[in-house]
């Protein structure tokens, strides 16, 4: 039924919007409560410190306990961390607690809603087709990402209450998805939830290593169920690994840098271009995410090839942006950097669904998502470098990262060649990720 799965994409995208809202408003703060560069990234980063823990803890148990203990609270959650942005105003203690509150939610949404919406988009529960839950989420996140952006930057612009209003906007909106996804059914059946396997003879059992494989649903020690077995595989460190920083590093470079730089050409709505920027990015990654499934192919890593090569022309076109601030060089760095992330997304979706095993979905998405969100760090990392080393201009860090997205672009190309997504290897113990 459409309305099982659209309770978890309607929840998602609240998250989305309320996670993205900040981003138009580093101009705001920056203009009317004098903040540093340095700081107002350092609070956008903010986000990732509690996104990450949620999305590494939050999978794996999504896997042991199912998939809607932990995806209820999570539009709670983030309606709560848009109250506190609210009545933050300009305290940097308050902001930093709202962000991380954002983070946590969009955490749960991304780590459990993604594995959900594959499973409610599979039989029984769907007949959509393969890649249609990941394109799903994609999408999602990206409208909530975009619209969230747009809508704030408006209404800082020129709506009431500048520091406040687009925040309890966002905060009613989670309740409402909230509501929607409270009864969506759950993918992960009691009978598997609460399955233990038969034990063995104690003679078999002394002779048994002690590591042994976790198995579906089974009731092992949480430090079992936050060890992730197929993030050893082969492919997944090779291909998706190298792709996962470039998703919100691109995306999150081109809203948070570009408009600050080009604020004093359009000094008579800054925020209003700001949010531009920013819609024009995610309604860019939207749109590809439509034709996504298309570009993917299971025999090799095409859409990471288009992702990537997407992402050299846009940061060259960032580089331009960053020298000659007209507006249309900005907009035309934010198509491409917007088409490169939108494409990357699913890209890398896609791999972690076709690689994850069968009780380890959430938690291998979890990495996955965890991966990408060090591109948030982005921003403040070229701000104090330039800060701290004038010479070193954002054209020149903007050129290297072509040149960085060039070298990941072969790097991924040879290693899909060596470990085709069809002969996945078992993975080395070794190598699976303990969280």
């Amino acid at each position: 039924m459409r309305s099982n799965w659209f309770g978890v994409c309607a929840a998602m995208f609240a998250i989305a919007w309320g996670g993205n809202e900040f981003t138009p408003l580093l101009v705001f703060y920056k203009h009317e409560y004098e903040m540093s560069g340095p700081t107002v990234d350092v609070l956008l980063f903010a986000y990732v410190l509690g996104m990450i823990p949620a999305l590494l803890i939050g999978g794996p148990l999504s896997d042991r306990y199912g998939r809607r203990p932990l995806m209820r609270p999570a539009a709670f959650i983030a309606a709560a961390g848009s109250l506190v942005l609210a009545v933050a105003t300009d305290g940097v203690f308050l902001l930093g607690v709202g962000r991380i509150l954002g983070g946590i939610a969009i955490g749960l949404a991304m780590a459990v809603g993604t594995s959900w919406l594959k499973e409610l988009s599979s039989p029984p529960y769907s007949y959509a087709g393969v890649g249609s839950g990941a394109k799903r989420a994609a999408m999602s996140l990206t409208a909530g990402f975009g619209i969230g952006a747009g809508v704030a930057g408006l209404l800082a612009e020129w709506g009431p209450w500048p520091h406040a209003f687009s925040y309890v906007l966002n905060a009613a909106i989670c309740l409402i998805g909230a509501a929607w996804v409270w009864n969506v059914p759950e993918t992960k059946p009691k009978a598997e939830l609460d399955h233990v396997p038969e034990t063995k003879p104690k003679a078999e059992l002394d002779h048994m290593p002690e590591t042994k494989p976790r198995t579906p649903g089974a009731r092992s020690g949480l430090l079992s169920d936050l060890t992730i077995p197929s993030a050893g595989h082969a492919r997944f460190l090779l291909v998706v690994v190298p792709l996962a920083p470039w998703v919100f590093g691109a995306a999150i470079g081109c809203q948070a840098i570009l408009p600050s730089l080009i604020a004093p050409e359009v000094d008579a709505a800054p925020m209003a271009f700001a949010a531009l920027v920013s819609v024009v990015t995610l309604s860019c990654g939207f749109a590809i995410q439509t034709v996504a499934r298309r570009i993917d192919r299971p025999d090799s890593a095409r859409a990471s090839q288009v992702a990537l090569t997407l992402l050299i022309l846009g940061m060259g076109a960032a580089a331009a942006a960053s020298a000659l601030l007209t507006i249309w060089a900005v907009l035309l760095a934010a198509v491409v950097l917007g088409a490169g992330y939108g494409i990357a997304l699913v890209a890398g979706l896609s791999e972690v669904q076709r690689i994850a095993g069968p009780g380890d979905l959430a938690g291998l998405t979890a990495v996955y998502y965890a991966l990408t969100y060090l591109g948030f760090a982005v921003p403040a990392t070229l701000a104090y470098l330039h800060e701290y080393i004038p010479a070193v201009t954002y054209p020149w860090m903007f050129g290297f990262g072509a040149v960085a997205a060039a070298a990941t672009l072969l790097f991924v190309t040879r290693s899909a060649q060596r470990h085709p997504s069809g002969a996945l290897a078992t993975p080395d113990p070794a190598t699976s990720a303990r969280l």
